[in-house]
């Protein structure tokens, strides 16, 4: 069976957070083997500095975009592509993405459905939110799926499982995750992953301690143990 992959976001309410250097040297410590961060909230040379602390560490980096415009999307992935990440997650122009990241390497997990604002939200049912999961699982270039799960309304549970059955592809649950019982319904939905990020960073994930180090380990511990489907893990 694949493991059930917890990827630390060095990120706040969808930003990149000024000390997220600092805190990348706690996820390291912690033995956190994946990493990102947002497109926004640093400049672009931070941005490379961490980038290149987690690959020299050895872990996975990842760069989630959530720019709403198509020219903005475009600009951080290139931004991306220099920073040599190995994920990118987010973003809503496939079409466009795939050129400017082909021949890379790069594993593209775009956001399936409806997504608005900032911090992004995810709208529409369930249906319409599967079918675009399908769509985007067409093209050969997307490796996986970016799921803002607990940032839509209705059966989030119901939700993971629908898009994970019928993705097809790798599914992380992103988004606004703050307790093990959301991190055991992305598990027992299928889900290949999930990303944390302001829940850790501000102390809420129910642990012994709201100190990052406390959380990271109560987080890891709650995502402990091989997924349900081997086939959904993010390294195929």
């Amino acid at each position: 069976m694949s493991q059930f992959d917890f990827i630390f976001m060095l990120t706040r309410n969808d930003r990149t957070v000024e000390d997220a250097a600092t805190h990348l040297e706690t996820a390291l410590r912690a033995g956190v083997g994946h990493i990102g961060f947002k497109d926004i909230g640093l400049p672009f040379d931070d941005l490379a500095r961490l980038a290149r602390r987690i690959k020299d560490a050895g872990a996975r980096a990842y760069i989630e975009v959530v720019s709403v415009d198509r020219e903005s999307e475009l600009r951080s992935v290139r931004a991306a592509v220099d920073l040599g990440v190995d994920f990118l997650l987010g973003g809503t122009h496939v079409e466009d993405v795939l050129p400017v990241i082909a021949g890379t390497g790069m594993a593209y997990y775009p956001f399936p459905g409806r997504i608005t604002g900032h911090p992004s939200i995810l709208e529409g049912d369930t249906d319409s939110i599967v079918a675009s999961a399908v769509a985007l699982c067409r093209h050969p270039g997307v490796s996986g799926l970016d799921l803002l799960a607990y940032r839509a309304q209705g059966d989030v549970p119901a939700l993971i499982r629908s898009v994970c059955a019928a993705a097809r592809k790798p599914v992380i649950v992103a988004g606004s995750i703050d307790c093990a019982d959301q991190i055991a319904a992305a598990r027992a939905g299928g889900a290949a992953a999930f990303t944390i990020g302001t829940s850790a960073l501000d102390g809420r994930f129910p642990a012994p301690g709201t100190n990052l180090e406390a959380q990271l380990a109560a987080i890891m511990q709650a995502s402990a143990g091989p997924a349900p489907h081997a086939a959904a893990h993010l390294f195929p």
